[in-house]
């Protein structure tokens, strides 16, 4: 062989080398739904990879797992998950000895968490911040009559208030921080620029929803109730008190009287779930309808992607003012 074929040659092998060398070394991550994605895709730098378990159209309430998820659990970095009370087909996978030095959970549980269901992480500190949140705001968050049935603690849909996805935002920050070989330097300033771009969305859409607070609203399951709060919006009812189950004639009459009360009542749907027997419940009442999607389903994983969808539910709330209405 020529030299010029010789140094061809090393030069391929070498380009190799350091191809299959970034493959490796790129960080992968799994988040367990697409809102927890969209909120590490901000914090996330370049060469990290992330994908999420449920797809889309599925619930996390009920959702089953294929081989090749459990696949990509295996082969992750770190695992982002909300926790016990939110994606429960995960719950022994997640706090089993396989999984859990690699698994961080945004929100502590009262009932089969702790430390012990978050491994390495939670002795390292790289957990808890919504947690604290939490306590901090201890009054009642729930609509009169309504309970929490995820689980006996917190409402576990914590990234629809913008205040506990940035909490989310930090403890995603600080573990993606301690994997081996991560610019740390960029992680910190991608979670400033997220935590900036926020909190002026979150003025925004305040500006926008002022027109909407004097609706009646009604939601499907619980999942509105943090947004409705943050945004002081009139969350009169809930349809169902667990996602899982249909209602039960008591809790259907009293949702049907609240709806003849309503000043312009608005039920907001969701797309993963059957609206046939919400429509029976609301036969001859004068009703109107939006659909909302707190799984983000339709929204771009970039790093305003999570800004987006705060929008996109606005403007599902939106419609239900009586000059956008559709019954």
């Amino acid at each position: 062989m020529s030299i010029t074929g010789k140094a061809f040659s090393l030069a391929v092998g070498a380009s190799t080398f350091l191809i299959s060398g970034a493959l490796q070394a790129e960080t992968r991550i799994v988040t367990s739904i697409k809102p927890v994605e969209l909120i590490v895709s901000a914090i996330a730098t370049e060469d990290m990879q992330t994908t999420s378990l449920v797809p889309p159209g599925s619930s996390p309430h009920n959702y089953t797992m294929k081989p090749s998820q459990r696949r990509a659990l295996e082969n992750a970095d770190v695992i982002f998950w909300v926790g016990p009370d939110m994606e429960t087909f995960l719950n022994r996978l997640l706090t089993g000895q396989e999984f859990s030095s690699r698994t961080v959970a945004l929100m502590d549980a009262e009932n089969g968490s702790g430390e012990d269901s978050h491994g390495d992480h939670a002795q390292d500190g790289h957990h808890g911040h919504v947690h604290e949140a939490e306590e901090e705001k201890e009054e009642d968050h729930h609509v009169e009559g309504h309970g929490h049935d995820h689980g006996e603690g917190e409402d576990p849909h914590i990234w629809l208030d913008p205040e506990l996805a940035l909490e989310m935002a930090e403890t995603i920050r600080d573990a993606l921080s301690a994997l081996d070989g991560v610019d740390t330097a960029a992680l910190n300033r991608n979670f400033e620029q997220f935590k900036d771009s926020v909190r002026e969305t979150d003025a925004s859409i305040r500006e926008r929803l002022a027109p909407a607070h004097d609706i009646s609203l009604f939601a499907y399951h619980e999942a509105f109730t943090r947004f409705a709060e943050h945004y002081d919006l009139k969350l009169e009812g809930v349809l169902t008190l667990n996602p899982e189950l249909s209602p039960g004639a008591r809790h259907i009459a009293e949702v049907q009287e609240k709806l003849r009360n309503a000043t312009h009542p608005c039920l907001l749907t969701e797309p993963q779930f059957n609206r046939q027997w919400w429509r029976s419940i609301t036969e001859n009442l004068d009703v109107t309808f939006s659909t909302w999607d707190p799984l983000a389903t339709d929204i771009e994983s970039t790093a305003e992607g999570y800004n987006n969808f705060q929008h996109s539910i606005v403007d599902a709330v939106l419609k239900c003012l009586p000059e956008n209405t559709e019954h």
